[in-house]
């Protein structure tokens, strides 16, 4: 009879988890960018990241809740950063999904470990990369594209994950980045990196706009009088947020699904709005 109360408070929890990992949330944040061209000021960017369709639990509702979010907000651009997928069985709904977002700049996505298969999570297997452009979203892989903003010229890059460039707390992978930081002279740079680690391979003078995702922003946290304790990502230096490196500026997602256990404690998912201003 003791342990029934324990398998109580065990389903209660799970149950708990469960409900935040369904409850995404918009968080709406200021961008001030140095120099920030007058043409691009109030620019507002969806950033989407971790959807991990395929996967056993709520993500596929958690996905179509950031759906609503996303009509609600009407941003200018939407950036998708990594981890569409954590199971082939997901394509056809991330398909539907991406073929719902709409924005007057188009959506741009890169692809995420858990999409090429560089992962230890028993329930995640990559199978073929779907057919992005043919639902309207544009697939970066180590590539750039221009559009245009009120008369201004924004670059947006994507870089392609590889497995060696998982962060060094894990491994025997290597060094942080393998191909080179990709280029601008655009009057704004917009760069997708599924690793936030990779923020630190910026060049010095860079001015560049980071958007990453991959770290949940722990997932799993446990509540601590000097701050979370993130349990999934416990030594990365970079967690959720907003990060600077000189005139740089990266922002993490927490992303809007899971892996591993399909549960989040005090890491609630989210979509961003990101409207930039200048510094």
């Amino acid at each position: 009879m003791r342990v029934l109360p324990l398998i109580g408070l065990a389903v209660a929890g799970l149950a708990a988890g469960a409900l935040e990992a369904m409850a995404v949330m918009r968080i709406d944040r200021d961008i001030p960018i140095r120099d920030l061209d007058p043409r691009l000021d109030g620019l507002r960017i969806a950033h989407v990241s971790d959807l991990h369709l395929g996967a056993p639990g709520v993500n596929s509702m958690a996905a179509w809740r950031a759906l609503e979010l996303l009509d609600e907000a009407a941003p200018d651009l939407i950036a998708v950063t990594g981890d569409q997928l954590s199971h082939a069985r997901g394509a056809d709904e991330l398909l539907e999904l991406l073929s719902c977002f709409h924005a007057p700049l188009g959506t741009v996505a890169i692809l995420g470990n858990h999409d090429l298969g560089y992962v230890r999570d028993p329930f995640s297997k990559a199978g073929p990369v779907p057919d992005y452009g043919s639902v309207g979203v544009t697939l970066l892989r180590d590539e750039t594209i221009a559009v245009e903003h009120n008369g201004a010229h924004i670059d947006i890059s994507g870089i392609e994950p590889r497995q060696q460039e998982k962060p060094q707390v894990l491994p025997p992978y290597g060094q942080p980045l393998l191909a080179p930081w990709p280029e601008s002279d655009a009057d704004l740079h917009v760069v997708l990196s599924h690793y936030p680690d990779l923020f630190d391979a910026l060049p010095p003078d860079s001015r560049d706009l980071v958007l990453a995702g991959h770290l949940h922003g722990g997932q799993v946290c446990i509540p601590w009088p000097s701050g979370r304790i993130r349990l999934s990502q416990i030594n990365h230096g970079y967690t959720d947020g907003v990060f600077t490196r000189g005139d740089a500026t990266m922002h993490i997602s927490r992303g809007v699904g899971t892996t591993f256990v399909p549960v989040r404690y005090f890491a609630r998912p989210e979509i961003t709005i990101l409207t930039l201003v200048p510094a």
